[in-house]
Order: C-alpha cells, then structure tokens, then sequence
C-alpha cells in the first residue's frame, strides 16, 4: 500500500512512524476515575427512582467499568425487585469482591430468598463481619431465630449490629429472657440496642421493665426513636396524657414520632386529638405514612365526621396511598359510619385485589345499613373470586338478616356456616341469631338456644333475650333474663330499665321498686343518650332529655313529619315516644369488629 505514494528509498523513514501510529492508536482509551465515579453515581439515583432501564442504559454505555459499577447495577436491579437480573450481572463479573457478594445476600434476604442467600454466604470465597450480620438479620427477618443463634454463636467477631439484631429476633418470638441476657452481656450498646430492647418490651405487654429500661437508659442514647417507642408503651397502657407529656419532650420530632402519636390517640378514642396532631404534622411539612392515614380515617369514623372524613381522603389521594389495602378498608368503615354508603363502594372498587379484611369491611357496611341483598351479593363476589369467608363474614350476614328482620335466612346462614364452611360459633353468632328471634317475637325459640348453648351462655345472649321480651313484653322470660344479665354483673343500666320496664307494663309496681333499689344499691345510674350530627362545618349536639337546642321545635316537627311518612308505607313504632329517652338496645355490636 506505502509503495503506491512513496519511493521504496522513503519507506524506511516513514515505516518507524506509521507503527508508531498504529500502536498508539489501537489502545483503548484510558481509565478516566472522574467519568466512572460520574457514571456509578447517576446508576445509583436512577436506581434509587425506580428508573431500572435507565440506569442500565447508563451501565452498557460506559466505555470502562470498575468492580463498583457493577455492584451498583446489582444492587440497583434487587432494590427494584429484579433479583433473577442481579444474579445473571453477578454470575458476568469479570472479578468480584467481598461487597459484590454481601450485596447478593442482601438482595435474597430483601427478595425473601433466604436459602438463595445461604448458598451464596456459604460458598463466597471470605467473609467479614458484614457477611454474617447480613445473614443473620436475613434468618430473623424470616423468623427463623434457631438458624440465626446457630449462626451468631459461630461467628469468629461480633459487633453492636450482631447483638441487636439477634436481640431483636428473640423479641420477636417472644424469648424475653434470651434477649435481656444478651443484651446484657453486650460489651458495647448504642441508641439503637437499648430502642430494640425496649420496643420488644413493649411489643411484649411488658410495659414495666420497658419503663425501668428506659430509665436507666443514657442520655446521650435517648434519641427520639427511643423516646417515640416509650411513648407509645405508654399509649398501649392507656396512659395517653403520659405518652402526651413524653411526646412534648422529644426536641426534634419526626414523621415517626407523630405518625406513632396519631395511631395512639385514635387507638385510645381521642379521635379530636389524633385530627389536630394530624394538621400539625402537615404545618411541619412531615408526611404522614399508611398506618397513620388508616388511623386518622378511623379516628373520622368514629366521630362520624363526614367532612374530616373527605379531607383526610384526599391527603390519602395525595400521599398516594389510596391504592394501599389498609387504607382503603379504613376509608370503606369511615364513609359506612358516616353514611355514605355509595362511597363505600367507590372505595373498595380502589382494591385491586381485595384480601379478607376488604371482603368483610364493605359486607360488614352493607349490612349496618339494612342492604341485605348487596351484602349477599358481595359475599358471593367473595367466593368467586376464591375468598373463603370467616366468622366475621357471616356476623356481617347475621346483622343483615337482623335488620331487615330475615328470620329464615338467618337461620340458613347460621346453618351455612357450620355445614359448608366448617366454621364453629362463637358466642357473638348466637347472641346475633337469638336477638334476631327475639325481635321476631320467637322467644322460646331464642331461649330453647341459650339452653343448648355448648357453652355457659354470656351477657350478650341474655341481653339479646331480655330486649326481644322488652318488645313483645314477655314478663316471664323477660324476669329470667333480667336477673341472668344483673348476675353477670353488667354494669349498664339498659338491663335494669328494661326489666323495670317490663314490670312497669304489667302493673308489677311492687317489682319495679326492687329492680330501682338494685340500681342504686350497685351505684348503677342512668346514663344520657347523646348523638351529634354535623352541618355546614359545626357540630350539634343533642343529649337525651335536653330541650335547649335552638331549633328543637322544628326538629321535633321534622320527626314527626318523618314518622307519619314512615307509617303511610308500614306500621312502624312511633319513635316520636321514645326520642328522649336512652334505652339501651341489646343488637349485634358490629363495632367490635
């Protein structure tokens, strides 16, 4: 090719430089630390936002990789769920190292493959203390705490990760001893050992040695996961002004702090107190997570809350938990307890896939609201879509029939349940089906099954009898379930007054004077119905025999009006009677649930 442009007597001049020029430019480019190290980075914040294609895209154009390169491309594929993808890069590495092999454990532990993650800790080349801790918490996580001690007591080192992590998966099953002696036996102990320690207490119903615990414990480890894990031992308690003041001295609080003070306060039924820490938390610009969303939809069912009930929907909406299971069965019990059923549904039609707890949440809806034919509905929904009902399901059915006054279908529920789905009652079941007996006016039949009860029948079986007497003024059952239910030591004065109302009927005056003296000889006084609806953002209250509200004439013009409508479509009892008073109905308590 040369001899074509240069004389042969030039060819040797010019050979030496055109070598020279082939050699050099045959190499690959050099190692550039600051493109690789640019290159790693943005693998990692892509991983870190879900952008795996992205990421990877980045990874296959990089001209020269080192061994972090490729530990982030792993990482970054088992981060998003890609296991099977991260072990074929592994199984391509032209070298690895110690980290490359620890992230592949992580990956199974994270991926819930803990056998794929003792096959790769069992056959890596050399371990460090990384190694076996990664292990360790793996086996924990998956609650096999035996494999982790086996584990844990070969280890040629152990740190504070070690002992806290074995510590934590001995609380978790339970083994307090175990765990305190460990923890011990620790030769060094930083804020996360002693928060592992008292959590488990707490996790435990140990509140006690918790509190002890936490007492003893540094200052300098009093963090505020420390300090939030006793607040909420002393919300479990019921000590929620305790929690409260412990709440107060966490200098700078968390997402977690508040997310753990709202689950507190609406556990404990101070629903006002979980919505202003809620609007606090939102003023901090921290953000609520889907247990807090759950609790604070709870805490708006159970004021009935309508309103709050929308505005917390649509922080749900916006922290985009709307599609997580927990919440939207919250927010199904928050509409059905604010009456708006429609929304119920439009809720549970949030659930992609529905698990027990959906299922029975919105039947459980329906039928507080006399929709027996949607409950069924649902329930055959349920079924097909290969969802076994349980005893809370057929509760639900239970109620329907109750209030829709089903009496044959209930019984063939009841009988369902034993015969096809090999659920035994329960003591709820039969005081639901007597109670429904009972208001159809079948009391001996309601009482024939008290007496066959295969256990000694309870205080919501009598009351179920006692009130269906009640209604259809049956003084003789209605005297023997009376004194069953004062025998049980209920310590509600609905009993008292129905027996004594029993009696009052009959002209038993005599009767009603001892029942009165029982009242108040066990200090049982009547308690005042009250209820509150709310309108246009303020809240009316009305308490049983209180005639100072505003507007009360035209209320009880209203009811009135109501109840003559009602009776022009059915005989029905005039409510009109009875609206001041506060006769406690003994129905099925769905709010158990």
């Amino acid at each position: 090719m040369f001899s074509r442009h240069f004389p042969s007597s030039k060819l040797s001049t010019f050979l030496p430089c055109f070598r020279t020029f082939e050699r050099f430019s045959s190499r690959k480019p050099p190692k550039s630390p600051q493109l690789i190290y640019a290159s790693n980075l943005r693998i990692n914040t892509l991983a870190r936002g879900g952008k795996i294609q992205s990421a990877r895209k980045v990874f296959d154009e990089m001209s020269q990789r080192d061994v972090v390169s490729w530990n982030s491309m792993i990482t970054a594929y088992w981060q998003n769920g890609y296991l099977n993808e991260s072990k074929k890069l592994f199984v391509s590495m032209p070298e690895r190292t110690i980290v490359s092999w620890n992230s592949m454990i992580a990956g199974c532990v994270e991926n819930d493959c803990i056998d794929d993650a003792y096959m790769y800790f069992s056959t890596m080349p050399e371990r460090n203390i990384s190694s076996w801790n990664a292990m360790v918490s793996g086996y924990v996580k998956h609650g096999m705490v035996e494999e982790a001690a086996r584990l844990f007591n070969e280890m040629p080192k152990k740190n504070v990760i070690s002992y806290t992590a074995m510590i934590d998966g001995y609380m978790e099953k339970g083994e307090i001893d175990k765990a305190r002696s460990l923890f011990d036996r620790m030769p060094q102990k930083n804020e996360v050992s002693w928060t592992v320690m008292i959590s488990g207490y707490v996790e435990n119903e140990c509140f006690d040695e918790a509190k002890d615990l936490f007492q003893n414990m540094p200052a300098k480890n009093k963090s505020v996961v420390a300090m939030t894990a006793m607040a909420v031992g002393y919300f479990k308690e019921g000590r929620v002004e305790e929690g409260r003041i412990l709440f107060d001295r966490i200098l700078s609080k968390d997402s977690v702090a508040y997310n753990a003070m709202i689950s507190g306060y609406a556990q404990n039924g101070r629903s006002e107190e979980a919505l202003k820490l809620l609007v606090e938390m939102l003023r901090m610009s921290l953000r609520p997570d889907q247990t807090s969303c759950a609790s604070i939809l709870s805490a708006c069912a159970a004021l009935a809350s309508p309103v709050a009930g929308r505005q917390t929907h649509a922080i749900v909406v916006k922290l985009g938990a709307d599609s997580n299971v927990s919440a939207c069965n919250a927010l199904i019990t928050m509409y059905s307890k604010c009456g708006s059923i429609f929304e119920c549904e439009l809720a549970f039609e949030l659930i992609t896939s529905p698990d027990l707890v959906s299922w029975n949440t919105i039947i459980t809806a329906f039928a507080q609201h006399g929709l027996y034919e949607k409950a069924v509905a649902f329930l055959e929904q349920m079924v097909l879509r290969g969802c076994e009902p349980d005893g809370i399901t057929f509760l639900s059915l239970l109620s329907a029939c109750a209030h829709a006054g089903l009496v044959s279908q209930s019984v063939s529920w009841f009988d369902s349940m034993m015969k096809n789905y090999k659920i035994t009652p329960r003591p709820e079941h039969y005081a639901c089906l007597i109670d429904i007996l009972g208001r159809a006016g079948q009391l001996d039949k309601a009482y024939n099954i008290i007496q066959e009860l295969p256990f000694e029948a309870d205080l919501a079986a009598w009351g179920a009898l006692l009130a269906g007497c009640r209604a259809h003024s049956n003084v003789e059952l209605g005297k023997l379930a009376g004194e069953k239910v004062m025998e049980l030591g209920g310590d509600s004065s609905g009993p008292y007054i129905m027996l004594s109302n029993i009696y009052a009927e009959a002209g038993m005056w005599g009767e009603v004077t001892r029942v009165r003296g029982l009242m108040k000889e066990h200090g049982i006084r009547k308690q005042p119905a009250y209820s509150w609806t709310e309108i246009e953002n303020k809240v009316h209250y009305f308490l049983g025999g209180d005639i100072s509200h505003p507007n009360i004439q035209e209320i009880r013009t209203a009811l009135k009006q109501m109840n003559l409508q009602m009776k022009f479509h059915e005989k029905v009892l005039d409510f009109t009677e009875f609206y001041f008073q506060d006769e406690l109905k003994y129905t099925c308590n769905l709010d158990a649930l």
